[in-house]
């Protein structure tokens, strides 16, 4: 399997996040380039050096977030993802670019040299607060075809977060997962509603009683409550491992520490 071969295990992988300052050109965009890279780079380390299977590195401060992703957005993404790389070059690294830029965030990780995508809007479609997103799967596959990016995975959200699912509510998070595999999905993420809010145990249960390929959660997991998770193939962490748990700080490393000593311990 694919994921055993990039994180070297198949449960319980934690992904700690990378929230990539506001790039020039967005609205709360007021560093340098040189600035916001040293800045990841630093988070990286703090990553590394506390042993957290891999990394997402994601534009999450570009708010609001637009359908409509300019090149600079591609090619400062690019710069931090390399300089992140360079930090931390055996480890797992991913990237997503917001919102729904799924075929930037392919090109920025062939040309960086990342692992892995995650990425939205990849089957149905459903209303987020950025607009519409419609399914992307056939056009995202056919593109990491044509650039040789085959080997980079696409781990993509179920009815996910900060969005309504109204136009699909016949649908269910096992049926949307079932379609994801079939799509040809290298893995599903399960989400609470918002960032930071737990995900349902429940859900991950049945979701991954349904599909064969890995199934991660993309929200809420923290110290108290990691018991729940931990038959989850990964926990994708932004908020918790963050100063004050809130996801626009910066990354605590004794957060983060303390969370891998309890996963540590849990998997003995």
């Amino acid at each position: 399997m694919k994921f055993l071969d990039l994180f070297g295990r198949l449960k319980s992988v934690v992904i700690g996040m990378i929230h990539v300052k506001a790039l020039p050109g967005t609205p709360l965009g007021c560093m340098k380039m040189s600035q916001i890279t040293e800045e990841a780079c630093r988070e990286a380390a703090i990553y590394r050096d506390a042993g957290v299977d891999g990394v997402i590195i994601e534009n999450m401060h570009d708010i609001p977030y637009s359908l409509s992703v300019g090149p600079e957005v591609t090619a400062c993404m690019t710069a931090v993802c390399t300089a992140v790389r360079g930090v931390c070059p055996s480890l797992p690294l991913g990237v997503q670019i917001l919102t729904a830029a799924n075929q930037q965030a392919l090109a920025v990780a062939l040309a960086s040299g990342l692992d892995f995508i995650r990425a939205e809007g990849f089957v149905f479609s459903h209303v987020a607060d950025e607009g519409l997103l419609n399914a992307c799967a056939g056009d995202l596959l056919r593109y990491r075809k044509q650039i040789g990016a085959e080997h980079v995975q696409i781990f993509t959200d179920i009815k996910k977060k900060h969005s309504s699912h109204a136009l699909t509510s016949d649908v269910s998070i096992e049926e949307t997962a079932c379609a994801a595999e079939f799509f040809l999905s290298d893995g599903v993420i399960v989400t609470g509603v918002a960032t930071g809010v737990q995900a349902d145990p429940r859900e991950l249960r049945e979701v991954s009683q349904s599909v064969r390929i890995p199934v991660l959660i993309g929200s809420g997991v923290t110290y108290d409550n990691i018991e729940r998770y931990m038959d989850a193939n990964g926990m994708i962490i932004g908020s918790h491992f963050k100063e004050g748990g809130h996801w626009a700080n910066a990354v605590d490393p004794e957060r983060v520490k303390r969370f891998m000593g309890k996963r540590r311990d849990l998997l003995k």
